[in-house]
């Protein structure tokens, strides 16, 4: 696919994601009972839970509220908390670690049946991708004068942020070499603390861009539940992107599957959670 082709689909995928966001809004300003309709109040309860609210002027302090709380997350444990998330994705990883030297021989020899689908999931377009979702629904929620829609943009960069830092810092710590870095041939195993020192481009565990879409798809998902169909956009795109990512030969299965993890739990259990 060549250079113009990627911008256009780029561009196409902008829109569609915009037009989206418009005719969620649309819908919600004719159906009762929904978060941010103009007769309800703009907290909507569910279950047990109230979704938040979030401004620019709460953002700085929420975010640093946020991070104390990640880092210090290993206290909840000995609390009995969240034991059960925890040692899915730790089982989960840790079975895939094992398990990807045997699989990336696959990916790799079947890299070239799939040139034109790793195209349209270059690095660069679903990083805009993604950052489209939270662009378009805050400019949305502007042009509507929604808190609601605006809050849940806020919330999704909030989210996305929360997610980076703790996949940098992991990154920074593990130093695995990429898929793409081993050489035909070579052997998949070993690559922990042998890759780049950069944590931005010669790290790969975990995953930065599935810890960035399921950051952000858990809260749209969240916010959006009351349309069914939601939570499965959001959330299958989100896998698509995900997978992509191992296709690609830019990361290894369980690279992904933590990033997602880390992403999905962080918005669900600090991000989202009623302050």
């Amino acid at each position: 696919m060549c250079s113009r082709q990627k911008v256009r689909l780029f561009v196409v995928v902008i829109c569609a994601v915009i037009s989206t966001a418009s005719s969620l809004s649309y819908a919600q300003d004719n159906q009762a009972g929904l978060p941010d309709s103009p007769s309800q109040s703009s907290r909507a309860k569910h279950g047990n839970e109230v979704d938040r609210e979030v401004s620019w002027r709460t953002l700085p302090k929420d975010f640093l509220h946020d991070q104390k709380n990640i880092w210090l997350f290993p206290t909840q444990w000995t609390k009995g908390h969240y034991l059960v998330p925890t040692l899915a994705i730790v089982g989960g990883t840790a079975g895939l670690i094992v398990a990807d030297p045997h699989a990336m021989p696959y990916f790799r020899t079947h890299s070239g049946n799939l040139d034109d689908l790793n195209d349209v999931f270059d690095s660069s377009i679903t990083s805009g991708e993604v950052i489209a979702v939270p662009a378009s629904l805050l400019i949305a929620g502007y042009i509507r004068h929604d808190t609601y829609q605006t809050s849940t943009a806020l919330l999704a960069g909030e989210a996305y942020a929360d997610s980076a830092v703790v996949d940098l810092a992991m990154k920074a710590v593990t130093r695995r070499k990429r898929p793409s870095d081993v050489r035909p041939g070579n052997s998949f195993n070993g690559t922990f603390f042998s890759g780049g020192k950069s944590p931005f481009k010669g790290s790969s565990f975990p995953s930065g861009h599935a810890a960035g879409v399921f950051s952000v798809a858990t809260v749209v998902a969240t916010r959006y539940r009351n349309h069914r169909w939601v939570p499965w956009v959001s959330y299958g795109f989100a896998t698509v992107v995900s997978c992509s990512r191992i296709t690609t030969l830019a990361h290894f299965p369980s690279d992904v599957f933590l990033g997602a993890g880390l992403g999905y739990t962080i918005t669900r259990y600090q991000v989202l959670r009623p302050r």
